[in-house]
């Protein structure tokens, strides 16, 4: 039977939104193939654990290559759905696909799987909504050497943005572009606006900067940012995020402002502990002075804590 050609690929990078994907075609009762990245020998654009799925009419979201195996798997996937067998397929070094090469070396085994389990994925789902970690066990095909992985994976990281101007718009942008959860607060409605199209809800509009604040959105995968020029607004909101997990918590300005931002901290009973925890002047390189520069030099920064 000739194979048809697949449709598109979604370059979709994160578990969270792998599994939603997955959760909504198990409630529409739509088949797919669920498939995962097993093992990775050398050097791979993906890491072990990584996932995607392909619907029955090819379409792909997310990825395991960057573009050299994609569309084979696409290919295989259709395979799996049509004989409802699992895959276990090695590309690269030891491959028996002789003519699909990877071209940062090594190998990457891949697990196609075109009935996964419903009830696993629909947990995971809710368990990622919840912000909650979720542990998945993929298992190849009885007829092959066995192979068994567990993976955790963590929800989506967010980027919990506060201050007004040019840098807190192209924050904003950046990080949902760079597959953050983005929130943002400002005392500028006109700001708010114009981030409206890059958050995940609602703007919140700040109207006293003595006004106490919860952020209750900031979990230990958040990170929070301060972006004013007026520092005014600052203390009452970094004591809040002081006050819960947030994995990163930094501000804008200058050195000397920075010790003068923690000075007023400490006058409002923040301890040397928490202080700790605040970073500033954020950013990877000193003395920008453009927005985009600034804001990825930002978000460099938080990429890097978000490792540790």
């Amino acid at each position: 039977m000739k194979t048809s050609q697949p449709s598109g690929l979604a370059y979709v990078e994160h578990a969270s939104e792998i599994i939603a994907k997955a959760a909504g075609f198990i409630a529409e009762d739509r088949p797919f193939a669920l498939i995962t990245s097993l093992a990775i020998e050398g050097g791979a654009a993906r890491e072990v654990g990584s996932l995607a799925l392909v619907d029955e009419t090819g379409e792909m979201n997310g990825y395991l290559s960057n573009g050299c195996i994609d569309r084979d798997i696409q290919l295989h996937a259709q395979d799996a759905l049509r004989s409802g067998a699992k895959k276990l397929i090695r590309y690269g070094d030891g491959s028996r696909y002789v003519d699909l090469k990877l071209p940062c070396g090594g190998a990457l085994t891949v697990l196609i799987d075109p009935a996964p389990d419903k009830d696993a994925l629909v947990r995971a789902a809710a368990d990622f909504a919840a912000r909650q970690m979720v542990t998945l066990t993929f298992q190849g095909p009885d007829d092959q050497e066995p192979m068994s992985r567990d993976f955790t994976y963590s929800p989506r990281h967010r980027l919990v943005l506060a201050g007004r101007g040019a840098i807190f718009r192209s924050m904003a942008q950046i990080g949902q572009a760079t597959g953050y959860e983005v929130y943002a607060l400002s005392p500028d409605a006109d700001d708010l606006a114009a981030v409206r199209a890059c958050i995940d809800t609602d703007p919140r509009q700040l109207t006293n900067p003595n006004a106490e604040e919860h952020l209750d959105m900031l979990d230990e995968h958040s990170a929070f940012l301060t972006l004013f020029h007026d520092h005014d607004w600052e203390p009452v909101l970094l004591k809040a995020a002081l006050d819960t997990p947030a994995h990163f918590i930094g501000s804008l300005g200058s050195r000397r402002t920075h010790e003068m931002r923690k000075e007023t901290l400490r006058q409002m009973q923040v301890d040397e502990t928490s202080l700790k925890r605040l970073r500033g002047p954020i950013g990877m390189v000193p003395s920008l002075r453009d927005a985009p520069s600034i804001s990825v030099s930002a978000l460099a920064e938080i990429v890097a804590a978000f490792q540790d």
